[in-house]
């Protein structure tokens, strides 16, 4: 029988992901915002961090994760 995962280890492992994924999402607009040609792969690889920060943030919300104990 395998150890049983916490639901403080999912909400870290969520928090993790999310702010992992939320630099990532930052990065990928500020390199679109400075580009001067904005080509569609760069635009498709922006919608789809965007996306996975929102599906993240919606996941951390109906879970009722909060930030403030993640250190």
């Amino acid at each position: 029988m395998g150890r049983k995962i916490k639901k403080y280890d999912v909400d870290r492992q969520l928090l993790d992901a999310f702010y992992e994924i939320e630099n990532e999402w930052k990065q990928i607009e500020s390199f679109m915002g400075r580009s001067f040609e904005a080509n569609q792969a760069g635009r498709q690889q922006e919608a789809l961090a965007r996306a996975k920060y929102l599906f993240l943030l919606r996941e951390a919300r109906h879970r009722n994760v909060s930030a403030k104990w993640y250190k």
